[in-house]
């Protein structure tokens, strides 16, 4: 058995529970995916992505619903070593991987040499839809997980104010037609980790040339040199030590609202306090 056939089981038979399950779950759930649909595939090399790609492969050939999928991975100005581990681990797991290039690392920089990670954020995700409309792509699927979304709930409860979370789909703004699709929403990260360990993998961890140093080992990093995100995940984790499943109340949270029992709420930009019902 060839090493991407060997990946390919694991998913769909030791990790069938915590991945495969709680993928065709999202999928279903959400509706991700349907009938005729051309889905662009975006690797950035890590763990998720991969994973992500194994999964829709699966479903692709193993599914009841037809659709098309382009694998394509984006070099915004990664070091040659890091691009180089990208394409080996397409060429391990059998996924046919397009590569194109860019120069965000490098305009980002220059637009804010301070801090140009928001910068190219913003620049990636205008390259990828571009490039999903080069391919005649409807959806583009990105590697986001469980732990995205917690970590993103409590972001902007934190640092913005509001109650918002990462959706598992959204319409594009800018681009009539093209639809971004999250389908590890429901996978958790500890699960990802699993699989990868378990199949002896080895992914980029951090490609980005101004922190090609990073430290892999989280919690050796001091709290003064953590980002948000990153802070996110440690209270997470502290939090779990007291409570297993307290990540999953935060996202049932999410999906049990009650309107009776809030100050206001914001749709599509008007807000609405509790003062206005409050005596009728």
């Amino acid at each position: 058995m060839e090493k991407y056939q060997e990946v390919e089981r694991s998913i769909i038979k030791t990790y069938r529970k915590d991945i495969w399950h709680m993928f065709a779950k999202a999928v279903n759930d959400y509706e991700l995916i349907k009938e005729n649909d051309k889905i662009m595939v975006c690797i950035s090399g890590g763990k998720d992505s991969f994973l992500l790609a194994k999964c829709i492969e699966e479903l692709q050939k193993h599914g009841k619903i037809h659709f098309d999928v382009c694998y394509v991975t984006m070099n915004p100005g990664y070091n040659e070593e890091n691009n180089n581990k990208i394409l080996a681990n397409a060429k391990l797991l059998n996924i046919p991987l397009e590569e194109f290039k860019s120069d965000i690392f490098e305009v980002a920089y220059k637009l804010n040499p301070e801090n140009p990670c928001y910068m190219c954020a913003r620049m990636r995700r205008g390259y990828l839809y571009s490039k999903a409309e080069e391919l005649g792509c409807n959806k583009i699927a990105l590697g986001h997980h469980f732990d995205d979304v917690i970590e993103t709930t409590l972001l902007s409860m934190f640092y913005g104010a509001e109650i918002k979370t990462m959706m598992p789909k959204l319409h594009s703004d800018n681009f009539k037609g093209l639809e971004l699709i999250r389908p590890l929403y429901l996978v958790k990260e500890s699960s990802i980790i699993a699989w990868r360990n378990f199949n002896n993998l080895s992914f980029i961890n951090c490609a980005c040339p101004l922190t090609s140093n990073c430290v892999i080992d989280r919690d050796n990093i001091p709290d003064s040199e953590i980002g948000r995100r990153e802070a996110m995940k440690r209270l997470i984790k502290n939090l779990r030590k007291e409570h297993k499943g307290i990540d999953n109340n935060i996202f049932t949270a999410l999906n049990n609202i009650n309107t009776n029992c809030i100050l206001g709420y914001k749709k599509d930009g008007e807000y609405t306090s509790f003062l206005d019902e409050y005596d009728k």
